[in-house]
């Protein structure tokens, strides 16, 4: 229903330009309303078009599609970005605008009718979940599905364990994966993800213990005997107010994040304290991310 109502809010947008090119009127203002566009066709590139390519095998919308949505969003930009605009750039315009429309009748009239034939209500609510992640363009509002409201996405993961069920976020699967909202990994894998990250991280839990530090060199050093102490016992008298200022800031939903930039060895480094929180804002703990910054002086200093 979305995806329709915003073809609908498309072509009546692109029926106002046309005429506005015709009657020679500014079309700046509408031509960036346009852009949105682009919101709707990242929509369909990640949500629609690899299921029906991978999962069933039909390759046709990803292949010719695809392709197009990115020409008229590409195109669009460059025009956008021109000055001045001559009848060359008013008919190369025209041109972009009808391949836009022609898009809507072959979503309305292939596109959307072979989903529909194919896709499971499991993956449409799969889809309803990952489109929460996506901007409103031209003010179409999704409507609220309720059956797919509370349902979680890792549901929808595309690789199923042994028995066909992935199980249910905190727990293991059959295939003894770790299920998570946004996927599922082996514990070996997650890990090694943690340990991969640039970043050296440290989680305090809401009675202020150590919890976890992931593993590798570390400037600021976090020896394993840490864990299940006290975070203050930790840092030096003259740091302990600070850390324990932050911490309950976080527990009182005063803060979410502080920054702490330095010098340490020589190098700046980048300190993060986050508030770590569950989806309804209740707090669960405290995490601590150290990047090393020299990379990005280096960088922004060529």
């Amino acid at each position: 229903y979305r995806w329709a109502l915003e073809n609908e809010k498309i072509a009546a947008l692109i029926h106002e330009i046309q005429g506005d090119i015709e009657s020679g009127n500014d079309v700046g203002e509408k031509l960036s309303e346009l852009r949105q566009i682009s919101i709707h066709y990242a929509e369909k590139g990640d949500l629609v078009y690899p299921v029906l390519k991978v999962r069933y095998e039909i390759s046709g919308p990803s292949d010719v599609m695809w392709t197009v949505d990115d020409e008229i969003r590409d195109d669009l930009g460059i025009l956008m970005k021109e000055s001045p605009r001559s009848a060359d750039w008013n008919t190369r315009l025209d041109g972009v605008l009808k391949r836009a429309e022609e898009m809507i009748y072959k979503e309305q009239n292939i596109l959307f009718p072979i989903c529909a034939v194919n896709f499971t209500e499991d993956e449409w609510k799969g889809i309803y979940q990952d489109a929460k992640d996506y901007a409103v363009c031209f003010g179409a509002e999704p409507e609220v599905w309720d059956r797919a409201e509370n349902v979680g996405r890792s549901e929808f993961g595309w690789r199923r364990s042994a028995d066909g069920q992935q199980g249910s976020a905190g727990q293991k699967n059959a295939a003894g994966e770790i299920v998570m909202p946004g996927g599922h990994m082996t514990l070996e894998q997650l890990t090694a993800l943690l340990n991969t990250v640039p970043l050296e991280i440290s989680f305090i839990d809401t009675e202020n213990i150590n919890r976890f530090f992931n593993e590798g060199p570390k400037v600021f050093k976090r020896p394993a005997m840490a864990i299940d102490r006290e975070v203050f016992s930790c840092h030096p008298p003259k740091i302990e107010p600070m850390v324990r200022a932050i911490i309950e800031d976080f527990r009182n939903n005063k803060r979410n994040r502080v920054p702490v930039w330095m010098e340490k060895g020589g190098r700046t480094m980048l300190v993060t304290y986050m508030a770590v929180r569950d989806k309804n804002g209740k707090y669960l703990g405290t995490a601590e991310f150290v990047q090393d910054m020299e990379f990005a002086k280096e960088h922004f200093g060529k």
